[in-house]
Formats: structure tokens, sequence, C-alpha cells
């Protein structure tokens, strides 16, 4: 899943690159215009890269996932009913 995403994420990037170097060093000889409109969309790209790449798919569960701190992780347990509460002298 990780990868598909990955895969996404460097290929909307590169047409963005593709996009700006193509719209200043060739399309602006024949039309400033286009040019511009080119940088436009391009400049779109970057954010929706970012939605794609942070996107979580059905099977990705992150929830799950310890935060690292394990008193966080021990309450979090608690709540969720996998482990019952230590005695507290």
């Amino acid at each position: 899943m990780l990868s598909r995403r990955r895969r996404a994420y460097f290929a909307m990037m590169g047409a963005c690159i593709a996009l700006f170097v193509l719209a200043w060093a060739v399309v602006r000889i024949w039309s400033v215009p286009a040019a511009v409109g080119m940088c436009l969309v391009a400049m779109v790209i970057p954010p929706l890269a970012a939605v794609v790449a942070n996107r979580r798919g059905p099977d990705d569960r992150w929830w799950d996932d310890p935060s690292g701190d394990p008193k966080s992780d021990e309450w979090w347990d608690e709540l969720d009913g996998r482990r019952r509460p230590r005695d507290r002298p």
C-alpha cells in the first residue's frame, strides 16, 4: 500500500517539475500565456500529491500503532480493553 502511494507521489511531483521546465524552456517561445497556464496547473499538483501520499486505505490500521510512550500506550490499551488496569499502591 505504501509503495503504491509513494509511486503516485513521485509521479505527480515528476509531472510538476516537467511542467515547470517545459513551460519556461520550450513553450514560452511560442506562447507565454500557455506557459503561465502550465505553471498554474503545476502549482496545484504538490498539495494534491501530499494528499495522495498521506491518504490511508481501509487496510491501514494506523490507530493501533504504539506511540512510543509506554505510559500513554498502557493507558490507551486499558481504555480499549486490551489490558486490565494495574493495581495502584
